[in-house]
């Protein structure tokens, strides 16, 4: 057996110091934007069992302070007002009922992603591996299902060659597969290119579901209708991203590219009648990037980051059936909002 070469042995001992210092450094930084962001005062709060007891929006807080970060809730009745928070953290979540699919980034020398599933204790129930950055998640309305996005490859959509991961699990945590491996059909036939690309579920039901799907090799982007049974994706419609059904199952919103910018896309939300298939763009919301939640059936609901204040987001909230409505905060500080009737 040869022995190493110094040289080589020099190059493994520089590899492994330059490995170390890149892990060291990451956890500094991302140690010192925590710091930051939980060094501010306090956020005032209230009781959790009493925010539960009423319809409520369940949220990542993301106010500069010790609680930056964690799950919050606030009632539907004063969404501005103090918030209670739960003993979870996470960087995207959903909540149906009593059950939360929290979205974390673990962070460390070697930076780990994952799913938790909540109960109404706010204790894990079930967990499995993210591959990626989280970006999106939904659960059926029954509670039984869990789909989650997340990055592979990327971290924006904005960006050109992005990839991601989208699979749907049981509450329990078993695995029903990646949409990746579900047959999708576009303009009635078959579509099998290698660089298909799925994201943003909302699901309808136990079974079925839409979401976005898109090849860049196609230089194309659907809106897919999908079921779990049967495995299947169908495209319906082009140009739309992140669909979300409104809770009367009558419209469905999603994010339309509008324009693009210095090479990135602008977003703008649009909202579909499913039953005459008209869309109605609403350009006051250019500059969105979230999955659009629906507070009631004439009202969205959706994330933006403050320009000014790295770190911080708000829900705004859109009144759709008020031709020349403004978007107003719903919530400051807030991120990934769920309302909870």
């Amino acid at each position: 057996m040869r022995r190493p070469t110094p040289r080589l042995v020099a190059l493994v001992a520089v590899v492994l110091v330059v490995t170390v210092g890149v892990g060291w450094y990451v956890a500094r930084a991302a140690g010192s934007q925590r710091q930051q962001m939980t060094s501010a005062p306090s956020v005032a709060s209230t009781d959790l069992a009493s925010a539960l007891a009423t319809p409520h929006v369940v949220f990542r807080s993301t106010l500069p302070g010790p609680q930056y970060g964690q799950v919050a809730v606030v009632p539907l009745a004063d969404p501005a007002g103090p918030r209670a928070f739960a003993d979870a953290a996470c960087d995207r979540l959903y909540t149906v009922g009593t059950t939360t699919s929290c979205l974390r980034i673990v962070r460390g020398v070697a930076t780990r992603y994952e799913t938790d599933v909540l109960d109404s204790s706010w204790r894990t129930t079930a967990t499995w591996p993210l591959p990626g950055i989280p970006s999106r998640s939904r659960i059926s309305p029954d509670g039984s299902l869990i789909a989650t996005t997340a990055f592979v490859t990327g971290h924006s959509y904005a960006q050109v060659g992005f990839s991601t991961e989208t699979r749907i699990h049981k509450a329990d945590g078993t695995d029903l597969g990646s949409l990746e491996d579900y047959a999708l059909t576009v303009d009635g036939k078959p579509f099998t290119a290698s660089d298909r690309n799925f994201w943003g579920v909302s699901f309808v039901d136990d079974d079925t579901f839409y979401a976005t799907g898109a090849s860049q090799s196609a230089n194309a982007t659907w809106l897919l209708k999908g079921s779990v049974s049967a495995r299947t994706l169908t495209a319906f419609r082009s140009g739309g991203e992140c669909p979300s059904i409104s809770p009367d199952r009558t419209h469905l919103a999603y994010k339309k590219v509008v324009r693009t910018d210095a090479g990135q896309k602008v977003w703008a939300y649009a909202v579909l009648t499913l039953a005459t298939g008209t869309e109605q763009l609403y350009d006051v919301t250019a500059g969105c990037d979230d999955q659009i939640e629906w507070l009631d059936d004439t009202t969205i609901l959706y994330g933006m980051a403050r320009a000014d204040e790295p770190g911080t987001t708000d829900v705004w909230s859109l009144d759709i059936s008020t031709p020349g409505a403004k978007p107003k905060v719903f919530i400051p500080g807030a991120w990934s909002p769920a309302v909870v009737r």
